[in-house]
């Protein structure tokens, strides 16, 4: 006896199943944001910027510490800002040269050949990019506090502004190095605020300690 084969087959068809075509016209998502390659510029910017305003702000009320003479403080600053400018950009050189030097004789080791290739892509650090960053960005935060304060005759007044301006450019500055690097700006800008208090305080309390340990005059003049 042979067996019965039925006479209706039923074949079921995924819903899911699209139309191939549809696919190509289907818009592909954006790549998402590389920030590891903003990393190098962005790295030397803020941080020259935020060591250009904390530097010359501790200078400036350091000084006035001693002195409470105006020329005084914008003398500091301003020789404060040529030395730190210069120091951060051949500092910033040194180093990116360095890491230069190490990438590519990694490609070369690792035989992925062109170097020039790689420049062209951006994939290499830029020690001129990294060093001209640095000096622009510190001479830029310096500029805040001794504009703001080195002109003032009142000696409390000056203080004052100081502290002020460099506290709300110590949080401009946190801020921006978190939103282009992509982390938490509220804990950025907590941290460079917090940095930036402590070192100008730290800097006031000990030379205030040493005029009056080592007897030094801080009412003299040029």
């Amino acid at each position: 006896m042979k067996p019965q084969i039925p006479t209706i087959v039923q074949i079921s068809i995924p819903s899911t199943l699209k139309d191939p075509s549809s696919a190509a016209t289907t818009p592909k998502p954006a790549a998402p944001t590389n920030y590891s390659a903003r990393a190098q510029w962005v790295r030397a910017a803020v941080l020259g910027a935020n060591d250009g305003l904390v530097s010359i702000a501790s200078l400036m009320i350091g000084v006035s510490a001693l002195n409470a003479k105006a020329h005084f403080m914008l003398a500091s600053g301003l020789a404060g800002l040529f030395a730190g400018a210069f120091s951060m950009a051949i500092g910033e050189f040194v180093s990116v040269c360095s890491q230069y030097d190490i990438e590519v004789a990694e490609l070369k080791r690792m035989n992925h050949g062109d170097v020039d290739a790689a420049k062209k892509e951006g994939g290499m650090p830029s020690p001129s990019r990294a060093a001209a960053a640095s000096f622009v960005s510190f001479a830029l935060g310096a500029m805040l506090p001794l504009l703001a304060g080195g002109f003032i005759g009142s000696w409390v007044a000056r203080l004052a502004v100081v502290w002020m301006v460099s506290s709300v450019g110590l949080a401009g500055f946190g801020a921006a190095g978190a939103y282009f690097g992509g982390s938490s700006v509220m804990k950025a800008t907590v941290r460079v605020l917090a940095g930036g208090w402590l070192a100008m305080c730290i800097t006031f309390g000990m030379l205030r300690f040493a005029a009056f340990a080592f007897q030094l005059d801080t009412s003299g003049g040029i």
